[in-house]
């Protein structure tokens, strides 16, 4: 090797040990990483592992809780499905208090491990709580039943999964997606693929974690149906712990954290708008007269604080981000009815298998999950490679495009729900079946099937869109925060399913005469009900082109 190779080297051609190198990460100890020997799929597998066992102890709890609600508790199924809305929707939001935790102090990391032996603790409570006695499955009147110790303990235990869920989520698919670099193309194309193969492996947990602990619970024992879920977060935290030395952790800097500069801009805003707008204007036209400093600054008028033009361009981003949050919502709506009302009906109708098996109602969530596991293979190695040969797209199809089509999908899902409960309530009728409440309709849970599978397809485009969608169009250190936005429109869908619950079982009901969510469903309508969500899902699929057609991705601004 002569004197001329080395320079060639220096003048600009990278070396090959130099380029294996990955910018703008570390190990666990602080130090440079080699690309050969870190991050990738090689962690993405620990990572992804560690959310399969999540999701199978989360869905192991939260699948049957309507049935553990109005059955050993002893609730109504209008008051269940409120507490389950309610619960679901804390569940969703709290990504957010999880996600600013883990960005602004303690890192996805740290914040993952902690998350889990919470959530480890919650469910051995749970477990216990079912323990407790209670007589409410032999009572004839739900509404004198009160165990109230089991059920402050098991709402206790309920909320503290909540709460850990909401340190876990976020944060681990953020970590996850941190072992690609965005500045590597093949990384790149693989960070693409980790979000569809990601939401793959979320379904599979959920997917044998309801067929078996449903069964579990309905047929053996609660405690033993939410113990499991217990167990399984213990080797879920190990496996964790096995892949942390080929984990890339995020360099820390001095600069301050995005959350920081974005609420910062916020401030200085208010405060201008409160007082005179002449310093700012000042300020703007001397940076104008001096481009060569690079940038422009804005000041506060009380104390002098400044923020860069770099900071108020990331806070506009950020600010554009609301409109499809908002248009989301209505997909959120809808997303809430499958672990609710999709499971009492289910309840009602002919579960046997044979001669004596009986499969749970519950169990029938799984074909979500069975729907986007045969979905997401299909979509990643067949339509994106098609796609993207039409579109020059590299994922074949815009994220939002993707979220629109999901979002149309589970409009066309509330409406088939809406006639095969109408299908239902004709049947009942027809064999004279309408005034007793623990009746078995003569048709086969199987009616229900489409229901979920296209609960499934609607998933498989707007829960994966939105999950990449609000992580790219994020700053860097706000991933976890992008994240925990789009479990927030889950949060809030639920939140909102609870309220039209309300609002619908206060107006169609009272007098003595039931409405369309009665305890009784055969005397109900929950095909009214369903058709009432079909247009609000279609008046926010509307809404969602609108916004979506306006919207410029982060890459595109300044071209």
């Amino acid at each position: 090797m002569d004197l001329n190779d080395n320079d060639t080297n220096s003048a600009g051609v990278e070396s090959p040990l130099l380029n294996n190198f990955v910018d703008g990460v570390v190990d666990y100890k602080g130090r440079p990483v080699l690309r050969s020997k870190s991050g990738c799929w090689r962690s993405a597998y620990f990572v992804i592992g560690v959310e399969v066992a999540e999701r199978f102890a989360y869905f192991g709890v939260s699948s049957n809780l309507i049935t553990y609600l109005t059955g050993p508790l002893g609730q109504s199924t209008a008051t269940a499905a409120e507490n389950v809305n309610v619960w679901s929707g804390t569940a969703s939001l709290l990504p957010l208090l999880g996600a600013f935790i883990a960005d602004a102090f303690l890192g996805r990391y740290l914040t993952i491990i902690i998350a889990s032996l919470l959530y480890i603790l919650a469910l051995a409570l749970l477990a216990f709580s079912t323990l407790l006695p209670s007589n409410c499955e032999n009572a004839t009147d739900n509404s004198s039943c009160s165990p109230q110790l089991q059920v402050i303990v098991f709402f206790i235990a309920l909320y503290l999964v909540a709460f850990a869920q909401g340190g876990h989520k976020p944060c681990v698919q953020a970590f996850g997606a941190d072992q690609f670099d965005a500045d590597d193309p093949e990384e790149l194309k693989s960070k693409s693929s980790f979000f569809n193969w990601w939401y793959f492996g979320l379904c599979a947990g959920p997917t044998v974690g309801i067929f078996v602990l449903s069964y579990i619970q309905d047929n053996l024992s609660w405690g033993l149906g939410f113990g499991i879920p217990c167990v399984i977060m213990g080797f879920a935290l190990i496996i964790f712990l096995f892949g942390t030395m080929t984990y890339r952790f995020g360099e820390k800097t001095h600069e301050k954290n995005a959350f920081a500069r974005i609420s910062n801009v916020f401030v200085i805003a208010a405060r201008n708008w409160r007082g005179t707008p002449s310093a700012v204007s000042a300020e703007e036209e001397a940076s104008e007269r001096m481009p060569h400093q690079g940038y422009q600054q804005f000041r506060s008028n009380e104390d002098g604080t400044v923020c860069s033009v770099d900071d108020v361009e990331e806070t506009k981003a950020f600010l554009r981000l609301i409109p499809i949050w908002v248009s989301c919502l209505g997909y959120g709506i809808v997303f809430a009815q499958t672990s609710t009302l999709f499971t009492k009906q289910g309840a009602t109708m002919d579960r046997s298998i044979g001669s004596t098996f009986e499969i749970p109602p519950a169990t029938l969530q799984s074909f979500i999950g069975i729907s986007v596991i045969i979905l997401i293979p299909i979509y990643d190695t067949i339509l994106v490679p098609v796609t993207r040969t039409l579109t020059t797209i590299p994922s074949g199809i815009t994220m939002l495009q993707r979220i629109g089509t999901g979002i149309f999908i589970s409009t066309v899902s509330m409406i088939v729900a809406a006639i095969v409960e109408t299908k239902r309530l004709k049947i009942a009728r027809e064999y004279g079946l309408l005034d007793d409440p623990n009746a078995m309709i003569p048709m086969k849970i199987w009616w229900l099937l489409p229901q979920y599978l296209l609960a499934g397809a609607g998933d498989v485009f707007t829960i994966v869109g939105m999950q990449e969608f609000f992580y790219d169009q994020m700053p860097s250190d706000l991933k976890s925060i992008g994240l925990a936005l789009y479990l927030s429109i889950l949060g809030i869908g639920s939140f909102l399913s609870s309220f039209i619950i309300s609002v619908v079982e206060k107006t169609t009901g009272g007098n003595g005469q039931d409405g369309w969510i009665a305890d009784n469903l055969n005397q109900g309508h929950i095909d009214y009900f369903y058709y009432l969500l079909a247009g609000i899902s279609a008046g926010a699929f509307v809404m969602f082109l609108y916004v979506a057609k306006y919207y410029v991705y982060n890459g595109e601004r300044g071209m």
